[in-house]
């Protein structure tokens, strides 16, 4: 009989609603505790990773360009509560670090044109994928910046956190600009472009919409145009990218308004700067369908610009920036737009004079 009671007893305690209660509040504890354990972890190899490719750029065009890494400010961090504004150091700009490339064989007594070069990526770093290109802008005898804008992998949580997509990361790479023409007197002020494919083809088309006095020219490849489509045919994994609270917080269908002032196709009536376009049929990141929104926004403006639609060629997203012959010819092409207003001193015309650039013969 005690030993019936023990087990009655036992029964009752364990199903006990305010008792499966406090299991399931225990249970959800360890879980959140074991996914920021698998976050810090994450964020930790992101840095090793980081710091492994910073010493791969010096083995790979330190021949050719002196490579520095320099900090700088952006604005502001986006707070987005209330009681942020008590915060110890609230509304001090953001600290965030920028890529140098100088070719070696530049004279300190004269000008070069200046490339901004900001990377790709909801959040990614600039590193050694960009070593071809980097490589043939040296040999042009460009200097480029390249900003680890908030939200770049490689320096830890909180900068990850910081995350403002198509917001005030566009002003970050926007100082960079800056910065290079007050610190080097090499930089000539009227020769400024800026490139970027994908996320940076997104930046690079904000940087000119505000700031158009400051460019002379700028390519966007296979860009980022319209996230209120892109929310349409992403997944939710990526959706939440941009919902979670860090960052905008909220939903395409719940803030419809704040993702089309994130999206380039919505402010097309901006467009004052010589501006080339790429984009390919078969791209599997960025649907063809974002970018022909753009063209169409930039034609109905009637804005001039060039553009090209490239039908199914390979390489997807990445097609104009691997290395296959056909991929090097679509450089040519945006080297020597470039060319026309930033007037480099060897510019790159050839299919050969690209391949030396990139494998010195």
């Amino acid at each position: 009989m005690t030993k019936q009671l023990t087990l009655l007893f036992l029964g009752l305690f364990l199903f006990n609603p305010i008792f499966a209660q406090e299991k399931e509040e225990s249970l959800q504890k360890e879980i959140d505790d074991l996914q920021k354990q698998v976050s810090n972890l994450r964020h930790s190899f992101d840095r090793l990773q980081k710091g492994i490719d910073d010493i791969l750029w010096h083995d790979r065009v330190g021949d050719i360009a002196y490579i520095d890494k320099v900090y700088l400010t952006g604005p502001p961090k986006a707070e987005r509560t209330e009681k942020n504004k008590t915060k110890q150091g609230y509304g001090n700009p953001l600290r965030f670090q920028s890529y140098i490339f100088l070719p070696k064989d530049i004279e300190s007594t004269k000008k070069y044109p200046l490339i901004v070069l900001p990377h790709g990526g909801v959040h990614s770093n600039f590193n050694t994928y960009y070593t071809h290109i980097i490589r043939e802008l040296m040999a042009q005898q460009y200097i480029v910046v390249a900003a680890e804008y908030r939200g770049s992998t490689g320096y830890g949580r909180r900068f990850y956190e910081n995350i403002d997509y198509g917001g005030l990361e566009v002003e970050d790479v926007f100082a960079t600009r800056n910065y290079m023409i007050e610190n080097f007197d090499v930089v000539d002020s009227t020769r400024v472009g800026i490139m970027g494919w994908s996320h940076g083809g997104l930046i690079s088309l904000f940087n000119i919409f505000n700031h158009p006095e400051a460019y002379k020219v700028a390519y966007a490849g296979v860009p980022v145009s319209d996230l209120i489509a892109r929310m349409g045919y992403k997944t939710q994994g990526y959706r939440e990218l941009y919902s979670v609270d860090y960052h905008i917080g909220k939903s395409a269908y719940e803030n419809v308004e704040e993702y089309k002032k994130r999206s380039p196709a919505w402010h097309a009536d901006k467009l004052q700067t010589p501006l080339l376009i790429h984009t390919n049929t078969n791209d599997a990141d960025v649907n063809v369908l974002e970018v022909e929104h753009l063209i169409k926004s930039l034609k109905a403006e009637k804005k001039e610009f060039e553009y090209e639609i490239y039908e199914d060629i390979p390489g997807g997203h990445s097609f104009d920036r691997i290395d296959h012959k056909f991929s090097q010819e679509v450089r040519v092409k945006i080297y020597k737009f470039l060319a026309g207003y930033l007037k480099p001193n060897r510019p790159i015309k050839t299919v050969k004079a690209l391949r030396k650039a990139a494998y010195r013969f």
